[in-house]
């Protein structure tokens, strides 16, 4: 079984850490004073902390430790747990999630050739839709740490400059915003500066995945990112899931991801598959209007996979910190309803999106949400991702 990991409180407790399960929270805090931690080599009071940081600090042996613990707790329909379950077993709906952990650094790689290729052929149509150094290396660029909010943060339609129609700057509400269908990888484990971790060794620093949506606005993107790149276009919010599926409830996804030519540089060649076999959904809902199903994806469709996104984050000596969050970029696959953003969907606004109201779509209005689903699921084990979502309000 899979346990995502989060942070939650209800009534009049304070944020503390737990797991979900099903359609509870189990309260790591109270098994640990109750003493269903005794055995652990781990201070319970960890579970009381306002982030999973200082959890995951304590290192992969230790999450495998108390992942089995909580698995035995958990058999039998919670039989170990019987006479304290009102106590420790938290239904969702009493729950207010928090961000589950405190972001330091944050950095947005763009590791799907589809959405690389989709966006080229958009904007470069008479050249290679791939630039040079795609296929080379894990194109990426630094984000803003302190904008990223936990799923059911509100998000403002941003302002910035933008082209008018006249092909001259203007200044106003943007009237191109987006979304990102993308997966955040949370590392668990830090490095030293000037120590590259290799591709290797870099699973070992990876705690788990979240959901990621890297909120985008389009027009403003598309004016200032020559020649630096994104900016207000970005950095006005991105929105992660609330749970975090550990990397080892994985293992039984893991596949090989697509054949990678050229050949990658040997810091960038991996001996194991390190891709995985995840369902990805995203549905838009206007105000007071049903939910519509826009997209369906998998994260089996990156080209780059996450142990040479951190192979390639280091290989200069950048040093990595507990609670950093590093995401794919967005995850489009091959069929135009995989894509992973209205840009691409609605082809930069040339084939609107009609919702079942009769309305159209070509990028977000005021009152929409925005809904990310992931499950990963086959004959041995389902594991869930929860959902991370975001409502568009004005300024």
């Amino acid at each position: 079984m899979s346990y995502p990991y989060g942070i939650f409180s209800y009534d009049i407790g304070s944020p503390r850490a737990g797991v979900l399960v099903g359609d509870h929270i189990l309260d790591l805090e109270v098994i640990g004073l109750l003493g269903f931690f005794n055995d652990l080599s781990i201070d319970p009071a960890v579970f009381t902390k306002p982030y999973l940081n200082d959890f995951m600090e304590l290192g992969r042996p230790i999450w495998r430790e108390v992942h089995q613990h909580l698995a035995d707790l958990l058999a039998n329909d919670q039989a170990a747990l019987k006479d304290v379950a009102g106590q420790v077993l938290i239904h969702r709906s009493r729950a207010t999630l928090h961000m589950p952990v405190r972001v330091g650094d944050y950095t947005d790689f763009y590791a799907s050739e589809e959405h690389a290729t989709n966006v080229g052929r958009m904007f470069r149509p008479d050249g290679e839709p791939l630039l040079p150094n795609w296929k080379h290396l894990p194109v990426a660029y630094h984000g803003r740490a302190s904008s990223i909010v936990v799923s059911g943060t509100p998000i403002r339609r941003p302002k910035g400059q933008f082209l008018g129609p006249d092909n001259k700057p203007v200044f106003g509400p943007s009237k191109a915003l987006d979304f990102e269908l993308e997966m955040g990888i949370v590392i668990g484990k830090s490095s030293k500066l000037g120590e590259p971790v290799s591709v290797e060794e870099a699973e070992d620093y990876i705690f788990g995945f979240v959901l990621f949506n890297d909120w985008s606005a389009r027009d403003i993107q598309r004016w200032e990112y020559q020649p630096l790149g994104p900016f207000l276009g970005k950095n006005f919010g991105s929105s992660i899931s609330p749970w975090i599926v550990p990397l080892d409830a994985l293992e039984s996804f893991r596949v090989a991801g697509p054949k990678q030519e050229p050949v990658p540089l040997p810091y960038l060649q991996t001996a194991k598959p390190g891709h995985f076999d995840i369902t990805l959904e995203v549905t838009l809902q206007a105000a007071n209007g049903p939910e519509m199903l826009i997209s369906r994806s998998n994260a089996r469709h990156l080209y780059w996979n996450a142990a040479q996104m951190i192979a390639h984050h280091t290989i200069n000596g950048c040093n990595l910190n507990v609670g950093d969050i590093m995401a794919t970029g967005t995850i489009s696959g091959t069929t135009p309803n995989s894509y992973g953003s209205l840009l691409e969907l609605t082809w930069n606004g040339k084939q609107p999106l009609t919702l079942p109201d009769g309305s159209t779509r070509t990028f977000l209005q005021d009152g929409d949400t925005i809904t990310m689903r992931g499950i990963a699921k086959n004959d041995q084990t389902t594991v869930e991702f929860g959902e991370v979502t975001g409502t568009i309000t004005s300024l």
